[in-house]
């Protein structure tokens, strides 16, 4: 890669950190870093491979869905987009700058975007209000809460905005009779470990008041900050030093600008769905096309071993009194009727269908073998018809695209973790 195996471990460790991704695309093992920012294990101690999400990302990409260019330093072919049965711009989001220009996009709920599709599929005319019944703001990995509803649909509604994120906590009481506010879940891209610190200087140089200790009890399990409150002092009142001098309540700041067909564009909500929705169009009809090909292709070469089973002698006969290999092929290619034994036929194979019949092994001759020709044969015009109603019909390309929602929803789908 031009930017060397660095830069690819970065992206790596990222795609399989859970507090990064919605939907982490790799399955990682070994030490991938942590919310705390601890950075991960060198890459010979960790393993990786694809999650089974990211292979929906490839899905159907060896079948012609989409173009492909020279990589970097003309080795290889690299495709330009994935055919991708997800919409992983907004399930995952997107951080990253360019010259002059820099996005920002925050992940969201698979089955609420998967609703949002079908919804747009049945009535393209479906304003902001009506996708927001379904996709009620981004979906965070570390969960939390998010306000604001207003500032989520300028968001949503323009493409920019920003997002007002803040940390669950509770009150809870001690074994020893003492009150503790207790931290379960952070902002998204907060790290816990500097958080910690910061309060702990803010506490120390009396800018907050009210906390008596702090510790960390965290696990595998989840996260669990410990804030013990100073005799006298209120829930109310340390909570909102909190929010107001720490990341514990932190903004998002919304950007959702993205490549349409190579022209930088800040994409509204519907924008983005609607172009995911035309990409997924295009792949399908790609598809098709890339499955007729092939069918018909076996189609032609079935009917020519169809053609040499019914008049089997006729054919053994040629290839029997044929001088070569290639003579035979000549003979069964002729449009011309010629001796067969006790017949006189013109079988008029193509080249190919005549070159499937020469390298037809014995054993095809049997009848058990030639029914199972005859069945492929009446299957693969079955096929065939379906493709060509396919393409003939744009609805029932658009029905496809819901059916993936549904199935994908039903495999990867769950409940939103980020309370609006």
């Amino acid at each position: 890669h031009p930017h060397g195996d660095a830069s690819i471990y970065d992206a790596l460790v990222r795609m399989a950190q859970d507090f990064n991704m919605r939907y982490p695309l790799v399955a990682g093992q070994g030490n991938f870093g942590s919310i705390d920012g601890d950075p991960p294990a060198a890459m010979r101690y960790t393993e990786a491979r694809l999650a089974p999400i990211a292979g929906e990302m490839l899905a159907d990409i060896d079948r012609n869905t989409v173009d492909f260019q020279p990589n970097f330093d003309d080795s290889m072919e690299e495709p330009l987009v994935l055919p991708s049965r997800l919409p992983n711009l907004l399930l995952n989001g997107a951080s990253g700058i360019a010259v002059g220009m820099a996005t920002n996009i925050p992940p969201h709920n698979l089955n609420e975007l998967a609703d949002a599709v079908r919804l747009l599929i049945d009535q393209p005319d479906a304003d902001l209000d009506a996708l927001m019944e379904i996709v009620k703001g981004p979906d965070f990995p570390t969960g939390a809460m998010i306000f604001d509803r207003a500032e989520i649909r300028n968001a949503y509604a323009t493409g920019r905005g920003r997002v007002t994120m803040q940390a669950r906590m509770e009150l809870e009481e001690s074994r020893a009779g003492r009150y503790q506010i207790v931290v379960t879940e952070l902002p998204y891209q907060v790290n816990k470990a500097n958080l910690l610190e910061r309060i702990a200087d803010l506490v120390r140089d009396k800018r907050i008041e009210g906390i008596s200790d702090l510790r960390d009890e965290s696990d595998r399990h989840g996260i669990r900050m410990i804030i013990e409150l100073s005799r006298g002092a209120t829930y109310a009142s340390v909570r909102n030093q909190l929010y107001k001098h720490t990341a514990l309540r932190s903004n998002f700041a919304v950007n959702m600008l993205a490549l349409v067909d190579n022209q930088p564009r800040t994409l509204s909500l519907k924008e983005a769905l609607v172009a995911f929705i035309e990409h997924r169009r295009i792949v399908i009809r790609r598809r098709s096309e890339f499955d007729l090909e092939k069918a018909r292709d076996r189609a032609h070469i079935l009917e020519g071993l169809l053609k040499a089973l019914d008049f089997l002698d006729a054919v053994i006969y040629i290839i029997r009194h044929s001088a070569s290999a290639d003579a035979a092929k000549t003979a069964l290619m002729s449009e011309t009727p010629m001796e067969a034994g006790a017949a006189s036929v013109a079988l008029a194979l193509s080249d190919r269908q005549a070159q499937a019949v020469l390298d037809m092994q014995l054993r095809r001759l049997a009848q058990l073998e030639s029914d199972r020709i005859r069945t492929e044969h009446g299957e693969l015009m079955e096929f065939i018809a379906y493709l060509e109603d396919l393409l003939a019909h744009p609805e029932k390309i658009d029905a496809l695209i819901k059916d993936d929602c549904g199935e994908l929803k039903q495999k990867y789908g769950d409940a939103r973790r980020t309370q609006v």
